[in-house]
């Protein structure tokens, strides 16, 4: 029997609703780079080096890690600079991803809302023999990754603490003092950079998380967090935590539901449990996915708030308080 145009043309939208509905609609879409993460005219732009290689890892014997170093226009080897690491550098320092962090840091700097600091992007570790992480393959496929990033122990601390930072200070004079030391990162990179601050908050004190991976993956417990937070000793930490309501939700075959592996629900309980037991914490909520899409959006308003207490002059007549932060002079 041949049904009527109309029932067909019904048939077929109700399928596309029916499938859309099924996956979701793209809630990523709404969220795009605003001018603060752009280059912009008359906005000295900062000098990205490297990369290097940090060669043959204690904490991780057989692998190495890759870094560049961002050195901001107004750096002055006379005076400290501030420190800010991103975990899974190459995709936060690429010019054309959804993070550009060194175009947020030329420009934040250069109106004095956040301090000079040198930018670390540095990758997960690999052996020799594996391909270096590119924009469109960062994941845990590759490199060892899943090892360093996921494990609640203090290896990949000691790579940032032990291996990383005797290279910096060798090149730069960069503050002593962990008030004045970042990290940050997505998905498991989050967590990762989490774990940092927890295991040596002696040397890190900023926590930049987005879209983190505070979840059982692959059965390392990452979702103990929050309680472990809320049972051990207050840290001086401030986290500032980014997530969507898309995120992956724990979701498994035939409906079944893993909260352990729901990954907005564990971002919303570090949050709750941060905030019991008093630590500087904020946060910020949206619809997205497991994206960058979103966290690009919100990256400088996430870097103004981590730095917001840097040393500022009040004085009425301060001219060099009142105008850009130009270049260094030579």
């Amino acid at each position: 029997m041949r049904l009527p145009v109309f029932w067909l043309l019904f048939s077929a939208v109700a399928a596309s609703c029916f499938a859309q509905g099924r996956r979701g609609p793209n809630t990523d879409v709404h969220y795009h780079l605003g001018p603060d993460s752009l280059p912009r005219d008359g906005v000295p732009k900062g000098e990205i080096k490297g990369p290097f290689t940090l060669l043959e890892s204690k904490a991780f014997p057989g692998t190495q890690h890759t870094y560049w170093v961002y050195v901001p226009a107004q750096y002055d080897p006379a005076r400290p600079a501030d420190l800010m690491v991103f975990n899974d550098g190459q995709a936060y320092m690429h010019p054309d991803g959804d993070l550009r962090a060194q175009n947020v840091m030329d420009n934040l700097i250069y109106r004095r809302e956040i301090p000079v600091m040198i930018g670390v992007f540095i990758n997960p570790g690999r052996t020799p023999d594996q391909p270096e992480p590119t924009l469109s393959s960062w994941g845990d496929r590759d490199t060892n990754r899943p090892d360093e990033y996921n494990s609640l122990d203090d290896r990949y601390p000691r790579v940032i603490v032990d291996e990383l930072l005797p290279a910096l200070h060798e090149e730069y004079n960069i503050s002593r003092f962990p008030d004045n030391h970042g990290i940050g990162g997505s998905s498991s990179g989050a967590i990762a950079a989490f774990t940092v601050a927890w295991e040596r908050p002696s040397h890190f004190r900023k926590v930049l998380s987005m879209i983190g991976t505070y979840v059982n993956l692959r059965g390392r417990g990452g979702n103990r967090y929050p309680d472990l937070i809320r049972e051990s000793e207050k840290k001086p930490l401030r986290v500032f935590l980014q997530d969507g309501r898309n995120d992956n939700r724990g979701l498994r075959g035939e409906g079944v539901y893993r909260e352990d592996l729901d990954w907005f629900y564990q971002n919303v309980r570090m949050a709750k449990a941060l905030t019991a037991r008093g630590y500087d914490v904020n946060y910020i909520w949206g619809i997205g996915r497991h994206s960058q899409e979103h966290p690009g959006a919100v990256l400088p308003e996430m870097m103004r708030w981590l730095w917001r207490d840097h040393p500022v002059s009040t004085d009425h007549d301060d001219a060099v308080e009142r105008a850009f932060h130009a270049p260094a002079q030579e």
